[in-house]
C-alpha cells in the first residue's frame, strides 16, 4: 500500500513535528507499506491555473502524482484565521474533482487552542467528501499545550496518533476487500 503524509504548510513547525511522528509510527507499525512525506515547504508548488495536474512541471507535478498515486493519505494541517492554509488549498485546487476516489484519507490538525476544532468538520471534511474520498472518522487535534520543544508532550496525543495510524491501514484495507469483492460480481 502507498501511503503518502502530506504536511499541508510551508510555515512553523507543529504541524511538520506531528507529521514526522506520524511517519515514524507508520514504519514502525506498518514497514511492509510504502510511506512518503510530503512536506509542502520542501518544494516550490505553482497556483492552480485550472490545468490537469500532469500538465504541470517541477515539483507541482511531482506532489500532485505523488498523491494521486497513493492509496491512502494523512493530511496534516494547521489552522490559520480559522481556516486551511492557503498551501493546502492550492494542492486540492491542483487536483481533479475525483483525486480521492477510492482512497482512504485521514487528518492530523495542529491549532492554537481548541476552539478552531470545528474547523476539521465544517471546512475540511466536506472538501475532501466532495473529491470523492473515504474519510476516517476520527481526526487527532493537537493543541499548542501539546507541543514542547518541537516535540509532541502529551501521551494522550501520541496514543491517539498511534491509533490514527492503525485506523487509517485498517480502513484502506476494508474498502480494498470491499473493492475486490465488488470486481468479483462481473463475469468478464
Amino acid at each position: 500500500m502507498k501511503i503518502v503524509a502530506l504536511s499541508g504548510s510551508i510555515v512553523g513547525s507543529k504541524t511538520k513535528t506531528a507529521m514526522l511522528k506520524t511517519v515514524d509510527m507508520f514504519k514502525q507499525k506498518y514497514p511492509e507499506h510504502e510511506i512518503t512525506l510530503l512536506d509542502l515547504a520542501d518544494y516550490k508548488v505553482e497556483f492552480s491555473d485550472g490545468r490537469n495536474y500532469f500538465e504541470y512541471e517541477g515539483d507541482t507535478k511531482y506532489v500532485a502524482e505523488t498523491i494521486m498515486a497513493a492509496d491512502a493519505i494523512i493530511i496534516g494541517t494547521p489552522v490559520f484565521q480559522a481556516s486551511i492554509p492557503a498551501t493546502l488549498k492550492n494542492i486540492f485546487d491542483l487536483l481533479p474533482v475525483n483525486a480521492f476516489r477510492e482512497k482512504v484519507v485521514s487528518i492530523v490538525v495542529t491549532a492554537g487552542t481548541a476552539k478552531h476544532y470545528l474547523m476539521v468538520e465544517q471546512q475540511l471534511k466536506p472538501v475532501l467528501a466532495y473529491m470523492k474520498a473515504h474519510i476516517v472518522p476520527t481526526y487527532v487535534f493537537i493543541e499548542e499545550k501539546d507541543f514542547l520543544r518541537k516535540e509532541i508532550v502529551n501521551d494522550d496525543i501520541l496514543f491517539r496518533l498511534e491509533r490514527l495510524v492503525e485506523d487509517t491501514v485498517m480502513t484502506a484495507d476494508a474498502f480494498e476487500a470491499i473493492r475486490k469483492k465488488k470486481d468479483e460480481e462481473y463475469d468478464f
